[in-house]
C-alpha cells in the first residue's frame, strides 16, 4: 500500500498493511529544506517543497498545506504581523472587527484573488501535482470560532457569546461562507481532505460549544462532505467536555490533543471515529527518547483499537531530533492489527 491508499483503508474500516502516519510538520518541515519560516508559509513552492521532501524522508503518508491562521483574515483586510523564524500572528488590539460594525460592510475576498488564499490553493495544486495517487493531499481552513476570533479578538469574541449573542452568530455566518469557498477551492485544486483548525473551541466550555459552535462546524462539516472531501478536525487543547459533540460531527479523522486521553477520547467520541494522536508534542516528542516515544503511542493506540492513525497531539516542534521522530515513524510501521 502506499501513503493514501493507506490512509483510506483506515476510513473506510478496512485493514491497512500497517499504521497510517500524519503528524503535523511546519516549522520542522521548513528546517529540513533549511528556509525560514517566513519563506515557507509565503511562497507556495517553498512549503511544497519541504511537505515532499519531508513526507518521503521520513514516510509520512500525507502532505499538507498547514501554515498559520492568518490566511483568509489577511485576505479580509486584517492586519498580520510577520517575522523571519516564526508564524505571523495578529494585533489583538487592532483587529479587523474590533469594530462590530465593519461586520456589515465586510465582504469574502477570492481564494483565486491573488492573496495568501490563493498562495494555499496554489500550494495544494502543486503538492498534488507531484505526489496525487502516493501520498494524500491535506488543504485546510479555519474553523469558526478560530476564525471568529482572528477577525473579532479572542478575548471580545468570548465576550461576545454573552454580550452580543446575534452578532456572534452573524459572524459565524460569514465565516462558514468563507472557509467553505476557501476549502472548495482547495479540493478544486486537488486536496482530498481538508483540515479544519477550530483552536478557540476548547477555550467555549460545553455549554458555548454546543449552543454556538457545534452547529457552524457541522455545516462546514457536511458541506466539504457534500463536496466530495474529507475532514480532519484539528481542536488545540483540552477537549475533554465536548468530546460527545465532537464525535457527532461525522468527521472522517479527529486529532487529539495531549490534554486528553485517548481512552477518554474513544469513549467519548465512539467506537467508530478514527482518532489520531496523542503524545505530548513537547515532552514526550521532542525531549523524550525513542523508547518513551514508543510506550506512549503503544498506550495510545491500545486505547484507540484500530481506528487510529499515529500522530504527536500537535505540531511537531522544530528542534524535534530526527531519531525521535523517526521513533514516531517506525512505531507505525511495526504495529500490527489488534484483533
Amino acid at each position: 500500500m502506499n501513503g493514501r491508499e493507506r490512509i483510506l483503508a483506515v476510513l473506510r474500516g478496512e485493514a491497512p498493511d500497517r499504521l497510517p502516519l500524519m503528524p503535523i510538520t511546519m516549522q520542522f518541515a521548513a528546517a529540513q529544506v533549511g528556509v525560514n519560516y517566513r519563506r515557507y508559509a509565503t511562497d507556495y513552492t517553498t512549503l511544497a517543497a519541504a511537505q515532499v521532501h519531508t513526507a518521503r524522508k521520513f514516510g509520512f503518508d500525507y502532505v499538507s498545506c498547514i501554515s498559520d491562521p492568518a490566511r483568509e483574515a489577511a485576505d479580509c483586510g486584517a492586519e498580520i504581523v510577520f517575522f523571519e523564524d516564526q508564524p505571523p500572528a495578529f494585533r489583538e488590539q487592532e483587529a479587523l472587527l474590533a469594530d462590530k460594525a465593519r461586520l456589515a460592510r465586510l465582504r469574502i475576498p477570492d481564494p483565486f484573488g491573488g492573496g495568501r488564499m490563493t498562495d494555499r490553493v496554489r500550494g495544494v495544486a502543486l503538492l498534488s501535482e507531484q505526489v496525487a495517487g502516493e501520498k494524500m493531499v491535506e488543504g485546510w481552513v479555519e474553523g469558526p470560532i478560530a476564525q471568529a476570533a482572528d477577525l473579532r479578538g479572542i478575548s471580545r469574541i468570548m465576550l461576545d457569546f454573552f454580550d452580543d449573542p446575534q452578532f456572534v452568530r452573524d459572524l459565524f455566518g460569514f465565516v462558514i461562507a468563507l472557509e467553505l469557498k476557501f476549502a472548495l477551492a482547495q479540493l478544486e485544486a486537488g486536496a482530498e481532505i481538508i483540515g479544519i483548525g477550530d483552536a478557540a473551541a476548547s477555550l467555549a466550555g460545553p455549554a458555548i460549544y454546543n449552543e454556538f459552535i457545534w452547529p457552524e462546524e457541522k455545516k462546514l462539516v457536511d458541506a466539504i462532505h457534500s463536496a466530495g472531501g474529507l475532514v480532519r478536525l484539528h481542536i488545540c487543547g483540552n477537549t475533554g467536555k465536548i468530546l460527545e459533540g465532537i464525535g457527532r460531527l461525522g468527521c472522517d479523522i479527529v486529532d487529539v490533543d495531549y490534554f486528553v486521553s485517548m481512552k477518554d477520547a474513544r469513549a467519548g467520541t465512539g467506537g467508530n471515529q478514527v482518532l489520531l494522536g496523542n503524545i505530548n508534542p513537547v515532552a514526550t516528542l521532542r525531549d523524550g527518547s525513542p523508547d518513551e516515544i514508543c510506550r506512549s503511542l503503544a498506550e495510545c493506540r491500545a486505547a484507540a483499537g484500530n481506528k487510529y492513525i499515529v500522530g504527536a497531539g500537535c505540531e511537531v516542534p522544530r528542534d524535534t531530533p530526527e531519531q525521535n521522530l523517526q521513533a514516531l515513524c517506525d512505531f507505525a510501521g511495526n504495529a500490527l492489527l489488534i484483533g
